[in-house]
């Protein structure tokens, strides 16, 4: 059953955000200085003693390093529902091509090793901002509310680990369990808009490394060979066939190949092909499947080839399906649109994108709600759509994916603190 909302007049929710707004000079400058300062998954020390000091000096009871670098506080104030909101602080391996004068210079290692330059090119700065800003926000709020704020800051969301991490390294030993959890995503859409999607919301997604072995010769000798080519080339052709084949013309998934590699010269058959997979799915059934006809698929391709081993098959990353719980979703949508009104209120449909978001809830079955905001300059929004190329706005993990501050982080706040106070008294 889904959590009741507490209050149901949403103009008095309003009047509150408004009355609490912090001033936002202080979190634009702890922005630009995330968004210059930006850490990889797993390196996000920083970061998190930014967040954490910032929760100790608003009284939150602060635990530091849970997950690796993940940092969580709780507000207690009286008795009510508990709430967690959580923001994510990783930044990704690519070199920032914005122009912006606080654009990063940073680097890092990846998880290889390797030197790679990092930025911020998903929004986490502007999440952990946001999440910082509402902190204050309700905190100044208190005596319009009660119950137990938790919030959460959390690491290595771009490889799919973080929240599982922080979950295992006993979480919910150390914090209440919350009834609701509740998150939110900057996106490519105009600056000032929000959007919910009640629901099925985001893809599972897997990952994979392949390596096909087989056995090498000169090309002038291919009697000689198992070649590991070949058999990739029937891997790949065959795995197209899953979802015309074992996925009903309803369901909906996605496998792909990203990455392949293999030999080093024309005239030599080598010993080995690597791949990389990706597959989304929309439903635990279709995901047991797809995976199930992809490693099939793969392992008697070899087979049928003779290859000297057997295939190598090594997930990488594991991102779970993002569902919000419909009647929390609806009930977070009304007041989204009570409050920004209806021209800047979107429901969204289901996205390929994914998150491990709900890797937080899935061990205790706690409901949760996840959304989307602008970051594009109105301005330049405008002028894509009128000119009919909104498929230009840089997205998510492009390097020149830049929100504009002001507005994004005045709604990514108030969207975030409405949605908290809509389910405590």
């Amino acid at each position: 059953m889904a959590l009741v909302p507490q209050r149901d007049d949403c103009n008095d929710i309003g009047h509150i955000v408004r009355k609490n707004m912090p001033s936002l000079a202080l979190f634009r400058k702890i922005y630009i200085d995330l968004h210059e300062h930006p850490e990889l998954g797993t390196n996000e020390s920083r970061t998190s003693s930014i967040a954490s000091t910032h929760l100790e000096e608003l009284g939150f009871d602060v635990h530091r390093n849970v997950g690796g670098h993940g940092a969580v506080g709780v507000l207690e104030n009286g008795d009510g529902k508990t709430i967690l909101l959580r923001a994510d602080m990783d930044a990704l391996p690519i070199k920032e091509e914005t122009g912006l004068p606080y654009a990063s210079k940073a680097r890092g290692k990846d998880l290889d090793g390797e030197d790679t330059p990092v930025m911020h090119a998903c929004g986490h700065d502007m999440h952990t901002t946001c999440l910082m800003a509402v902190a204050s926000l309700l905190h100044n709020a208190k005596a319009d509310w009660t119950g137990t704020l938790i919030c959460l800051f959390q690491p290595d969301e771009e490889h799919g680990a973080g929240a599982q991490a922080m979950v295992d390294d006993g979480l919910y030993d150390i914090i209440p369990t919350p009834d609701l959890i509740l998150g939110q995503h900057v996106d490519y859409r105009r600056s000032g808009n929000i959007a919910i999607c009640p629901g099925t919301f985001m893809a599972a997604a897997d990952s994979f490394d392949i390596t096909i072995i087989g056995r090498g010769s000169h090309s002038s000798q291919p009697q000689l060979s198992i070649d590991p080519i070949v058999i990739a080339a029937y891997v790949l052709v065959r795995i197209q066939s899953i979802v015309s084949r074992f996925v009903a013309p309803f369901d909906t998934a996605v496998v792909s190949c990203g990455s392949i590699h293999g030999g080093s010269a024309e005239n030599i058959i080598p010993d080995q092909v690597k791949l990389k997979l990706n597959v989304r799915t929309y439903k635990d059934s279709v995901r047991t499947r797809v995976l199930h006809s992809l490693e099939n698929i793969i392992r008697t391709e070899c087979e049928a080839s003779d290859a000297t081993q057997k295939p190598i098959i090594q997930p990488t990353t594991r991102f779970p399906l993002t569902e919000n719980d419909p009647e929390i979703a609806e009930a977070i949508g009304v007041a989204f649109r009570e409050f920004f009104g209806a021209e800047r209120t979107e429901v969204m449909e289901k996205l390929p994108g994914s998150e491990d978001f709900s890797n937080l809830a899935r061990q205790k079955n706690i409901p949760y709600a996840f959304w989307f905001w602008g970051g594009t300059d109105p301005k330049k929004w405008d002028t894509a759509k009128e000119n009919d190329q909104l498929e230009l706005i840089p997205r998510p993990h492009s390097s020149k994916f830049a929100p504009v501050i002001e507005t994004t982080m005045i709604t990514g706040v108030q969207g975030l603190a409405l949605a908290t106070l809509r389910f405590l008294h």
